[in-house]
This record gives C-alpha cells, sequence and structure tokens, in this order.
C-alpha cells in the first residue's frame, strides 16, 4: 500500500499509573530524520524510540512530543544542603549588622534559594517506562499510519489518472507519427532530386539514404519505452513497501523519452502533444515528493 509521508497521531492517558501525552508527524524529506522532545530525565528513551520509530516509517521528516508524568506514589526525597543554607544566614546577618537593617528571614524565605533544598527521586526501572511508552507510541502510530495510508491512497489515484492522460497523448503520437515520418520523406526527397536536378544519380541509392535519414524522425522506441516505464509505475504503486524513490527515478526517464520525443519530431502537432506529456509529469513528480 502507497503511504504519503504526511502524517500525524496523538496519544494521551494513564499507563501504569504516569500520564503520557505523545504526539508524532511527518512531513516529506529525501531521506530520514526523526527528532524528539522528552521531558526531562527520560532522555534514555530517545535512542530506543527513534529506532522502534525508522523500523516502521523509511522515509520522512519525523517530529515526536513526549511527555511523562511519573506515579504519584514515586518515593521522593527532599535534601537539605545545610552548608549552603548556613552560609546564607551568615551572609543575611552581615548585611543586617552592616547596613542596619532588619534580618527578618524566614524558613519559606531561605528555601526559595538556589540549592537549598534539593528533590530526590528513587531512579526508574528503565525497560518498565520504555514499555509504558511503547504502548503510547502504538496507540499513536496507528492514527499516524492511518493518515499516510489514506493521503498515500489520493495521491496514487491522481498519479493514474494522470498516466492515463499521458497514455492517451502517446496513442495520438503514435497514430501521428507514420504521417510525420512520410511528410519527411518526401520533402527530403524533393531536396535531393532538386540539388540533384542537373547531374545524374542513382535513384534507388537516394530512395535508401532517404529512408535512413527519415527513420531518424521515427518516435516508435521512445513511445515503446514510455509504456513501459508507465507499466512499471503502476507496479510500484501497487507495491507493498516504500518506493518514492524509485518512482522518483522512473519519472526522470520518462522526462527523457518525452525530450527525445521532442527533439526528433519536427511537427507542431506533435511537438504540442510532447509540451502537455511533459507538463503531466511534471504534476507527477510534485505528487511523487511525497510518496514514501
Amino acid at each position: 500500500m502507497i503511504s504519503s509521508m504526511t502524517g500525524f497521531g496523538r496519544f494521551e492517558g494513564e499507563i501504569n499509573g504516569r500520564r503520557i501525552t505523545l504526539e508524532i508527524k511527518s512531513v516529506n524529506h529525501r531521506y530520514s530524520e526523526f527528532n524528539c522532545r522528552i521531558t526531562r530525565g527520560y532522555a534514555f528513551l530517545e535512542e530506543k524510540l527513534k529506532s522502534y520509530i525508522t523500523s516502521r516509517v523509511q522515509r520522512g521528516k519525523i517530529d515526536m512530543f513526549l511527555s511523562i508524568t511519573e506515579p504519584e506514589d514515586t518515593p521522593t526525597d527532599v535534601i537539605i544542603n545545610h552548608n549552603l543554607a548556613q552560609g546564607y544566614m551568615n551572609a543575611f546577618k552581615e548585611l543586617g549588622e552592616k547596613y542596619s537593617i532588619r534580618n527578618e528571614i524566614t524558613v519559606n524565605d531561605l528555601a526559595r534559594y538556589p540549592d537549598v533544598l534539593t528533590v530526590h527521586k528513587a531512579p526508574e526501572d528503565e525497560d518498565k517506562v520504555y514499555a509504558d511508552v511503547i504502548i503510547a507510541v502504538d496507540s499513536a502510530l496507528e492514527g499516524f499510519m492511518a493518515m499516510r495510508h489514506a493521503e498515500g491512497e489520493k495521491l496514487k489515484a491522481d498519479v493514474l489518472g494522470r498516466a492515463e492522460v499521458i497514455m492517451q497523448i502517446v496513442s495520438e503520437i503514435e497514430e501521428r507519427s507514420p504521417e510525420t515520418v512520410a511528410e519527411y520523406q518526401n520533402r527530403l526527397r524533393e531536396k535531393i532530386e532538386e540539388v540533384l536536378s542537373s547531374t545524374e544519380y542513382d535513384e534507388q541509392r537516394v530512395i535508401t539514404e532517404v529512408a535512413i535519414y527519415a527513420d531518424k524522425v521515427a518516435v516508435d522506441e521512445e513511445t515503446v519505452r514510455l509504456r513501459s516505464h508507465f507499466d512499471q509505475l503502476r507496479t510500484y504503486l501497487d507495491a507493498d513497501e516504500p518506493v518514492g524513490r524509485r518512482i522518483d527515478f522512473l519519472i526522470q526517464e520518462m522526462n527523457r523519452e518525452a525530450n527525445t520525443i521532442g527533439s526528433k519530431v519536427k511537427d507542431a502537432e506533435i511537438a504540442h502533444k510532447v509540451v502537455r506529456i511533459k507538463n503531466e509529469i511534471e504534476k507527477i513528480r510534485e505528487q511523487i515528493q511525497n510518496i514514501e
């Protein structure tokens, strides 16, 4: 199933006493890029989450936001830095005596100063935290992947529709091409006969040479290759794996064949059709930039 690189998923809830909020979103990117913002103290999760997500999502710029509130019954100790507290008290006393200021410092005032009180929490079991977070990740990924698949189906439909338009134009070129070859042969033969009108020449040789040169304006090979490329495009669009890069390369080959047709044929009608083909190919190129 074709997937877009645009997606969004969210989870918010409580898992084993932890309040977890998680958002994951992605946009198109040439390769794979993962960025994660996590609640302070849970940085150990980042590499594990990166490995987990990139195993599920092959391509795109992925941003994740993860907020974790630990269980209320987590053991917590408040540590007093007595040396620092005494230092503050001595400083307040000295300031009061020197500048004749009343020293009315309270416990609450003292506790507000940096590092007088520090909170120490018992280290959490990293494996248990990760297991809880993965539950949230999987839940968010459901919506995220569903959105990518839905967008991918829309892209697929648009690309196939444009491919059908191009194939119709190719059919029109194939119908017109023999006429342009014949017209070119006639013009070329008339020109040669005009130049050689005053001398004797081998008519069969002229016919052969005209046929050789006229063949250079035939576009049968290019239209056959274009059809082959579009058959391959349909195969890629039905694949169950990321094919965005392969389609991107295929589009380049299609454009090359269209350019060759345009350069070989000096026919206004076909030239106009080639322009239409290239316009549709460019629109397909824009769409497949968001295919994983």
